[in-house]
């Protein structure tokens, strides 16, 4: 089992979302942005870390809101994602094809990796009930 993080980072009512580059595994598919736990790290200092390198930001990450498992390259995964506010950075794709910012009646548009699937409806629902 691998253990993942994402990060539902929101701005102005809006989430991002990343689509994963050709050269990634699930090329193409769309994710909450975010990467494995490394030994004794913690599940959010891992996302701060992710995040940092991924995306070049430097996020606050707020409480966890669900997760989802997926097998994927003959291994499980499991995925915990966590709402996120940016503190600092400007966004920069270093593994990343692209990137989204979405509105919550927006997410279901997208051609997710199997593992965020199950949280999509849990984010979409703490979009519409956090303030912009």
């Amino acid at each position: 089992m691998i253990r993942v993080v994402g990060a539902a980072i929101t701005r102005q009512g809006k989430v991002l979302v990343a689509q994963r580059s050709e050269r990634m595994l699930l090329p193409l598919k769309w994710e909450f942005p975010g990467g494995k736990i490394e030994a004794g790290e913690s599940p959010e200092a891992a996302l701060v870390r992710e995040i940092r390198e991924e995306l070049a930001l430097d996020i606050q990450v707020g409480s966890r809101l669900g997760g989802g498992t997926a097998l994927s390259g003959g291994r499980r995964v499991q995925l915990d994602v966590y709402g996120a506010r940016i503190v600092q950075g400007q966004i920069a794709l270093v593994e990343h094809a692209a990137i989204s910012w979405a509105l919550p009646e927006e997410l279901h548009a997208f051609d997710w990796a199997e593992a965020d699937i199950p949280i999509v409806k849990g984010v979409r629902d703490w979009l519409c009930a956090t303030p912009s």
